[in-house]
């Protein structure tokens, strides 16, 4: 199947919608519009889980769906943490912890591709992290809003926020063992 129609399934068109709604979400979060916000993360995280319940029932998983989807997280969760932070709601120490994670993670890219892999498969610790920081962020902007129930939402959501950045830390470094597991297994390719 071509790119062009990998792209025109209904999953991946959700996925699409998804990450066309990133910019919209973070500039509602930095102008202090945290209702609005949390209504587009909400609309975000059904088009998330329906799109991976469509390609399995549709038969439509594609290449580019594995890409986009976790592209997506990525990117909601770096838009959440950075609006976060900009608005005081977080401390800067959050993004920082979580954003270094996969800028390391980034140094392992041409590593593999030296060897002729690709991104490695999500591990069960990354995406139990990405889901742990995904229920987090949304907590975290709804205690922003509703400040009358925020001694019940703000422990439940730095509860998820610190167990999603352990998760996602222990995954990282699963991941980094990998590479080196196949660092030392596999030849590196070079061009004649």
């Amino acid at each position: 199947m071509s790119i062009w129609a990998q792209l025109r399934t209904l999953p991946n068109l959700l996925s699409l919608l998804r990450l066309a709604l990133v910019p919209v979400f973070l500039v509602l979060i930095v102008t202090g519009h945290s209702i609005t916000a949390f209504i587009v993360l909400a609309i975000a995280s059904i088009t998330d889980w329906l799109d991976g319940y469509l390609a399995r029932k549709l038969n439509q998983v594609t290449r580019i769906g594995a890409l986009l989807d976790p592209a997506a997280d990525r990117l909601y969760i770096f838009a959440t943490l950075i609006g976060l932070a900009v608005t005081g709601a977080i401390p800067a120490w959050l993004p920082i912890v979580v954003i270094a994670r996969d800028v390391l993670l980034a140094f392992t890219i041409p590593i593999l591709a030296a060897r002729n892999y690709g991104p490695l498969p999500v591990h069960f610790f990354g995406k139990a992290g990405t889901f742990a920081l995904l229920y987090a962020f949304p907590l975290l902007l709804l205690a922003d809003w509703w400040t009358v129930a925020q001694f019940v939402i703000l422990p439940i959501a730095w509860a998820f926020a610190l167990w999603g950045v352990g998760l996602y830390w222990y995954a990282g470094f699963l991941y980094v063992k990998q590479v080196f597991q196949l660092v030392k297994s596999t030849p590196r390719i070079t061009l004649n």
